[in-house]
Protein backbone atom coordinates (compact mmCIF):
# COMPACT_ATOMS: atom_id res chain seq x y z
CA UNK A 1 0.00 0.00 0.00
CA UNK A 2 1.09 3.08 -1.00
CA UNK A 3 1.61 5.45 2.33
CA UNK A 4 2.82 8.56 1.02
CA UNK A 5 0.19 10.89 1.90
CA UNK A 6 0.63 13.58 -1.19
CA UNK A 7 0.50 10.87 -3.16
CA UNK A 8 -2.91 9.54 -2.22
CA UNK A 9 -6.37 10.09 -4.32
CA UNK A 10 -8.95 11.89 -2.27
CA UNK A 11 -12.63 13.27 -2.61
CA UNK A 12 -15.65 14.42 -0.45
CA UNK A 13 -17.83 12.84 1.84
CA UNK A 14 -20.85 14.09 3.46
CA UNK A 15 -20.46 13.75 6.99
CA UNK A 16 -23.64 11.78 7.26
CA UNK A 17 -22.34 9.51 4.97
CA UNK A 18 -19.10 8.73 6.90
CA UNK A 19 -20.35 8.35 10.80
CA UNK A 20 -23.12 6.64 11.44
CA UNK A 21 -25.00 8.52 14.48
CA UNK A 22 -24.31 12.08 14.57
CA UNK A 23 -26.72 12.94 17.91
CA UNK A 24 -26.38 16.02 19.79
CA UNK A 25 -26.11 16.60 23.76
CA UNK A 26 -28.57 17.63 26.56
CA UNK A 27 -28.78 20.38 28.27
CA UNK A 28 -27.54 20.59 31.30
CA UNK A 29 -27.58 24.08 33.39
CA UNK A 30 -24.36 25.05 35.90
CA UNK A 31 -27.04 25.08 38.60
CA UNK A 32 -28.16 21.37 37.99
CA UNK A 33 -24.71 19.97 37.35
CA UNK A 34 -23.59 17.62 40.44
CA UNK A 35 -20.09 17.08 41.20
CA UNK A 36 -18.39 13.99 40.18
CA UNK A 37 -15.43 12.26 37.85
CA UNK A 38 -17.63 12.62 34.50
CA UNK A 39 -15.66 14.50 31.79
CA UNK A 40 -19.20 17.38 31.11
CA UNK A 41 -18.12 18.09 27.27
CA UNK A 42 -19.20 21.29 26.35
CA UNK A 43 -18.10 24.07 23.73
CA UNK A 44 -14.64 24.88 25.43
CA UNK A 45 -11.96 24.87 22.55
CA UNK A 46 -9.33 24.15 24.93
CA UNK A 47 -8.80 20.90 27.63
CA UNK A 48 -10.33 18.62 25.06
CA UNK A 49 -13.33 20.46 25.34
CA UNK A 50 -13.72 19.39 28.93
CA UNK A 51 -15.69 22.05 30.86
CA UNK A 52 -15.73 20.31 33.97
CA UNK A 53 -16.66 16.87 35.95
CA UNK A 54 -19.96 16.00 36.90
CA UNK A 55 -21.50 13.04 38.19
CA UNK A 56 -25.03 13.37 36.79
CA UNK A 57 -26.73 10.17 35.86
CA UNK A 58 -30.54 11.69 35.10
CA UNK A 59 -32.27 13.27 31.44
CA UNK A 60 -28.05 13.54 29.67
CA UNK A 61 -26.45 11.66 27.36
CA UNK A 62 -23.52 9.74 27.64
CA UNK A 63 -20.74 8.81 24.49
CA UNK A 64 -17.36 7.59 24.95
CA UNK A 65 -14.73 6.42 21.61
CA UNK A 66 -16.13 9.42 19.34
CA UNK A 67 -14.98 12.77 17.90
CA UNK A 68 -17.64 15.89 18.92
CA UNK A 69 -17.85 18.62 17.21
CA UNK A 70 -18.92 22.20 19.17
CA UNK A 71 -22.37 23.83 17.68
CA UNK A 72 -21.17 27.38 19.04
CA UNK A 73 -18.94 29.23 21.09
CA UNK A 74 -15.64 27.66 19.89
CA UNK A 75 -17.95 26.34 16.85
CA UNK A 76 -16.54 23.72 14.75
CA UNK A 77 -13.75 22.83 17.25
CA UNK A 78 -13.35 19.05 16.66
CA UNK A 79 -12.05 16.79 19.87
CA UNK A 80 -11.49 12.62 19.91
CA UNK A 81 -12.46 11.29 23.35
CA UNK A 82 -11.52 7.68 23.99
CA UNK A 83 -13.36 7.58 27.37
CA UNK A 84 -17.02 8.52 28.96
CA UNK A 85 -18.22 11.55 29.19
CA UNK A 86 -21.35 13.60 29.34
CA UNK A 87 -21.90 15.67 26.62
CA UNK A 88 -24.10 18.92 26.77
CA UNK A 89 -26.63 20.33 23.91
CA UNK A 90 -23.90 22.98 22.57
CA UNK A 91 -21.62 20.06 20.95
CA UNK A 92 -22.66 16.85 18.69
CA UNK A 93 -21.31 13.64 18.80
CA UNK A 94 -20.14 12.18 15.40
CA UNK A 95 -20.11 8.06 15.72
CA UNK A 96 -19.18 5.32 13.38
CA UNK A 97 -18.87 1.73 15.99
CA UNK A 98 -16.70 0.25 13.41
CA UNK A 99 -14.01 3.33 14.00
CA UNK A 100 -10.57 2.90 15.65
CA UNK A 101 -9.13 5.77 17.70
CA UNK A 102 -6.58 6.15 14.60
CA UNK A 103 -9.19 6.27 12.36
CA UNK A 104 -11.41 9.18 14.89
CA UNK A 105 -7.68 11.20 14.69
CA UNK A 106 -7.45 11.63 11.10
CA UNK A 107 -11.21 12.85 10.52
CA UNK A 108 -10.56 15.02 13.60
CA UNK A 109 -7.29 16.06 11.58
CA UNK A 110 -9.54 16.45 8.45
CA UNK A 111 -12.29 17.93 9.97
CA UNK A 112 -10.32 20.72 11.67
CA UNK A 113 -10.97 23.44 8.97
CA UNK A 114 -14.55 23.35 9.37
CA UNK A 115 -14.00 25.81 12.72
CA UNK A 116 -12.87 28.59 10.51
CA UNK A 117 -16.56 28.41 8.27
CA UNK A 118 -18.12 29.26 11.74
CA UNK A 119 -15.58 31.81 13.20
CA UNK A 120 -18.14 34.49 13.74
CA UNK A 121 -20.93 33.20 15.70
CA UNK A 122 -22.39 31.56 13.18
CA UNK A 123 -23.72 28.66 14.67
CA UNK A 124 -23.60 25.23 13.22
CA UNK A 125 -26.76 23.49 13.43
CA UNK A 126 -27.93 19.94 13.01
CA UNK A 127 -28.76 20.75 9.52
CA UNK A 128 -25.82 21.91 9.14
CA UNK A 129 -23.52 19.15 10.44
CA UNK A 130 -25.43 16.49 7.94
CA UNK A 131 -24.19 18.54 4.72
CA UNK A 132 -20.92 19.36 5.50
CA UNK A 133 -18.52 17.84 3.73
CA UNK A 134 -14.79 15.91 4.81
CA UNK A 135 -12.39 15.08 2.07
CA UNK A 136 -10.92 11.66 2.90
CA UNK A 137 -8.21 9.30 0.80
CA UNK A 138 -9.80 7.01 -1.40
CA UNK A 139 -9.16 3.50 -2.36
CA UNK A 140 -9.67 1.50 -5.89
CA UNK A 141 -13.50 1.38 -4.96
CA UNK A 142 -13.66 5.30 -4.54
CA UNK A 143 -14.56 4.45 -1.30
CA UNK A 144 -12.35 6.00 2.21
CA UNK A 145 -9.49 4.20 2.68
CA UNK A 146 -9.12 3.69 6.35
CA UNK A 147 -6.64 1.40 6.16
CA UNK A 148 -4.41 4.61 5.25
CA UNK A 149 -5.57 6.19 7.67
CA UNK A 150 -5.14 4.09 10.43
CA UNK A 151 -1.47 2.89 9.30
CA UNK A 152 -0.46 6.84 8.92
CA UNK A 153 -1.58 7.79 12.21
CA UNK A 154 0.07 4.64 13.79
CA UNK A 155 2.94 5.51 12.04
CA UNK A 156 2.54 9.35 13.22
CA UNK A 157 1.96 8.17 17.09
CA UNK A 158 5.50 5.32 16.84
CA UNK A 159 7.34 8.66 15.47
CA UNK A 160 6.15 10.99 18.75
CA UNK A 161 6.84 8.72 20.94
CA UNK A 162 9.83 8.07 20.54
CA UNK A 163 10.21 11.66 20.92
CA UNK A 164 8.26 11.86 24.10
CA UNK A 165 8.21 10.26 27.50
CA UNK A 166 5.00 8.84 29.21
CA UNK A 167 3.14 11.23 30.80
CA UNK A 168 2.76 10.45 34.52
CA UNK A 169 0.11 11.59 37.15
CA UNK A 170 0.68 14.80 38.82
CA UNK A 171 1.43 14.36 42.96
CA UNK A 172 -1.31 16.35 44.68
CA UNK A 173 -1.48 18.09 47.69
CA UNK A 174 -4.84 20.04 47.86
CA UNK A 175 -7.83 18.89 47.24
CA UNK A 176 -10.19 21.66 47.53
CA UNK A 177 -12.80 22.14 44.41
CA UNK A 178 -13.83 25.18 43.04
CA UNK A 179 -16.63 25.84 45.07
CA UNK A 180 -15.24 25.34 48.17
CA UNK A 181 -12.94 28.57 47.09
CA UNK A 182 -13.91 32.30 47.84
CA UNK A 183 -13.86 34.20 44.17
CA UNK A 184 -12.87 38.13 42.92
CA UNK A 185 -12.34 39.46 40.19
CA UNK A 186 -8.76 40.90 38.39
CA UNK A 187 -7.97 42.97 35.67
CA UNK A 188 -6.06 41.02 33.49
CA UNK A 189 -3.30 44.00 33.55
CA UNK A 190 -3.65 43.17 37.57
CA UNK A 191 -1.90 39.60 37.39
CA UNK A 192 -0.28 39.75 33.61
CA UNK A 193 2.34 41.79 31.11
CA UNK A 194 0.85 42.41 27.61
CA UNK A 195 2.76 42.91 24.85
CA UNK A 196 1.66 43.59 21.34
CA UNK A 197 2.37 41.52 17.95
CA UNK A 198 3.17 42.88 14.86
CA UNK A 199 2.02 42.99 11.01
CA UNK A 200 4.16 40.76 9.29
CA UNK A 201 2.40 40.40 5.57
CA UNK A 202 2.86 36.59 3.72
CA UNK A 203 5.04 37.91 1.04
CA UNK A 204 7.96 38.95 3.04
CA UNK A 205 7.52 36.17 5.92
CA UNK A 206 10.85 34.24 5.92
CA UNK A 207 9.76 30.42 6.23
CA UNK A 208 10.82 28.70 8.96
CA UNK A 209 10.00 26.18 11.60
CA UNK A 210 8.69 28.19 14.16
CA UNK A 211 4.99 29.10 14.75
CA UNK A 212 3.53 32.70 13.54
CA UNK A 213 -0.13 32.84 15.54
CA UNK A 214 -2.36 34.77 13.38
CA UNK A 215 -5.97 35.29 14.61
CA UNK A 216 -7.86 32.14 14.14
CA UNK A 217 -10.12 30.28 16.22
CA UNK A 218 -8.38 26.66 14.85
CA UNK A 219 -4.58 24.83 15.01
CA UNK A 220 -3.92 26.82 18.17
CA UNK A 221 -4.12 30.12 16.56
CA UNK A 222 -1.09 28.45 14.04
CA UNK A 223 -1.31 29.79 10.69
CA UNK A 224 2.25 29.92 9.23
CA UNK A 225 5.69 29.00 10.09
CA UNK A 226 8.32 31.03 10.18
CA UNK A 227 12.09 32.31 11.14
CA UNK A 228 11.48 35.43 13.15
CA UNK A 229 15.20 36.44 13.32
CA UNK A 230 15.52 40.04 13.82
CA UNK A 231 11.93 40.23 14.71
CA UNK A 232 12.43 38.51 18.90
CA UNK A 233 10.53 41.61 20.08
CA UNK A 234 7.12 39.84 19.10
CA UNK A 235 8.11 36.33 20.41
CA UNK A 236 7.08 34.41 23.70
CA UNK A 237 6.66 31.40 24.97
CA UNK A 238 4.86 30.53 28.10
CA UNK A 239 2.19 32.92 27.44
CA UNK A 240 -1.19 32.96 26.52
CA UNK A 241 -1.92 34.84 22.99
CA UNK A 242 -5.27 36.43 22.57
CA UNK A 243 -6.85 37.49 19.19
CA UNK A 244 -7.57 40.88 18.84
CA UNK A 245 -8.80 40.93 15.47
CA UNK A 246 -10.40 38.10 13.18
CA UNK A 247 -12.01 34.99 15.87
CA UNK A 248 -11.59 37.78 18.20
CA UNK A 249 -11.15 36.84 21.90
CA UNK A 250 -10.19 33.08 20.83
CA UNK A 251 -7.06 32.59 23.03
CA UNK A 252 -4.78 29.87 23.26
CA UNK A 253 -1.46 28.94 25.94
CA UNK A 254 1.82 28.71 23.59
CA UNK A 255 4.41 26.76 25.54
CA UNK A 256 6.68 27.24 22.54
CA UNK A 257 8.02 29.79 21.33
CA UNK A 258 5.87 31.51 18.49
CA UNK A 259 5.93 34.50 16.48
CA UNK A 260 2.58 36.77 17.60
CA UNK A 261 1.16 39.08 14.10
CA UNK A 262 -0.49 42.28 14.96
CA UNK A 263 -3.96 40.92 14.94
CA UNK A 264 -2.61 39.19 18.27
CA UNK A 265 -1.27 40.20 21.65
CA UNK A 266 0.40 37.73 23.89
CA UNK A 267 0.08 38.33 27.91
CA UNK A 268 2.71 36.51 30.51
CA UNK A 269 1.43 35.74 33.87
CA UNK A 270 3.60 37.53 36.35
CA UNK A 271 5.55 35.05 38.19
CA UNK A 272 4.06 32.09 36.51
CA UNK A 273 4.90 32.48 32.99
CA UNK A 274 5.40 28.88 31.55
CA UNK A 275 3.64 27.10 34.14
CA UNK A 276 1.45 25.12 32.41
CA UNK A 277 -1.02 24.28 34.34
CA UNK A 278 -2.27 27.84 35.70
CA UNK A 279 -1.99 29.51 32.77
CA UNK A 280 -4.73 26.49 31.37
CA UNK A 281 -6.70 27.82 34.01
CA UNK A 282 -6.54 31.68 33.59
CA UNK A 283 -7.08 30.63 29.87
CA UNK A 284 -10.41 29.16 30.39
CA UNK A 285 -11.41 32.30 32.81
CA UNK A 286 -10.61 34.61 29.98
CA UNK A 287 -12.20 32.29 27.37
CA UNK A 288 -15.67 33.09 29.52
CA UNK A 289 -15.51 36.63 28.28
CA UNK A 290 -14.86 36.33 24.17
CA UNK A 291 -18.39 36.17 23.36
CA UNK A 292 -18.62 40.07 24.18
CA UNK A 293 -16.03 40.18 21.35
CA UNK A 294 -18.31 38.23 19.20
CA UNK A 295 -19.60 41.04 16.72
CA UNK A 296 -16.92 43.28 15.42
CA UNK A 297 -15.59 44.67 18.96
CA UNK A 298 -12.27 44.36 18.87
CA UNK A 299 -10.05 43.40 21.73
CA UNK A 300 -7.18 45.53 21.54
CA UNK A 301 -4.44 45.92 23.92
CA UNK A 302 -6.38 48.77 26.48
CA UNK A 303 -9.44 46.63 26.62
CA UNK A 304 -7.50 43.69 27.71
CA UNK A 305 -5.68 45.28 30.39
CA UNK A 306 -9.39 46.67 31.50
CA UNK A 307 -10.94 43.43 30.88
CA UNK A 308 -11.85 41.51 33.76
CA UNK A 309 -11.36 38.04 34.23
CA UNK A 310 -12.74 35.73 37.92
CA UNK A 311 -10.21 33.89 40.12
CA UNK A 312 -10.13 32.16 43.20
CA UNK A 313 -8.26 34.26 46.01
CA UNK A 314 -5.94 33.28 49.32
CA UNK A 315 -6.91 34.83 52.78
CA UNK A 316 -4.97 37.68 51.46
CA UNK A 317 -6.99 38.76 48.56
CA UNK A 318 -4.44 37.93 45.77
CA UNK A 319 -4.90 35.23 43.27
CA UNK A 320 -4.47 31.40 44.79
CA UNK A 321 -1.96 30.78 41.64
CA UNK A 322 -0.93 27.51 43.43
CA UNK A 323 -4.99 26.09 43.98
CA UNK A 324 -4.89 26.77 40.31
CA UNK A 325 -1.97 24.89 39.14
CA UNK A 326 -3.32 21.96 42.00
CA UNK A 327 -6.56 22.27 40.34
CA UNK A 328 -5.83 21.81 37.28
CA UNK A 329 -3.07 19.05 37.52
CA UNK A 330 -5.77 17.00 39.22
CA UNK A 331 -8.10 17.36 36.14
CA UNK A 332 -5.20 15.91 34.29
CA UNK A 333 -4.99 13.27 36.25
CA UNK A 334 -8.33 12.43 36.00
CA UNK A 335 -8.26 12.26 32.30
CA UNK A 336 -4.32 10.34 32.42
CA UNK A 337 -6.44 7.79 34.67
CA UNK A 338 -9.14 7.22 32.61
CA UNK A 339 -6.98 6.63 29.43
CA UNK A 340 -4.81 4.36 31.56
CA UNK A 341 -8.31 2.29 31.95
CA UNK A 342 -9.13 2.19 28.10
CA UNK A 343 -5.89 0.81 27.35
CA UNK A 344 -6.11 -2.11 30.23
CA UNK A 345 -9.45 -2.76 28.65
CA UNK A 346 -7.89 -3.42 25.08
Amino acid sequence: MNNDFNQREWREFFLSDIFTKIQRGKRLTKKNQISGDIPYISSSMSNNGIDGFIGNENNIRKFSNCLTIANSGSAGSIFYHNYEFIASDHVTALINENLTKEHYMFLAACLSMIGEKYSFNRELSDTRIKREKIMLPIDDNDLPDWDFMRNYVLEKERSIGQLYPRIKEHVITDNRDLLDMTWDTFTIESIAEITSGADWGKYNRVSGKSPFIGASAVNNGVTDFVDYEGRENNVGSGVIGINRNGSVGHAFYHPYKAYFSGDTRFIEIIGYKGNQHVNQFILTSILKQKDKYAYGYKMGTERIKKQKILLPIRDDGNPDFEFMEQYMKRQENKVISQLKQEEAGH
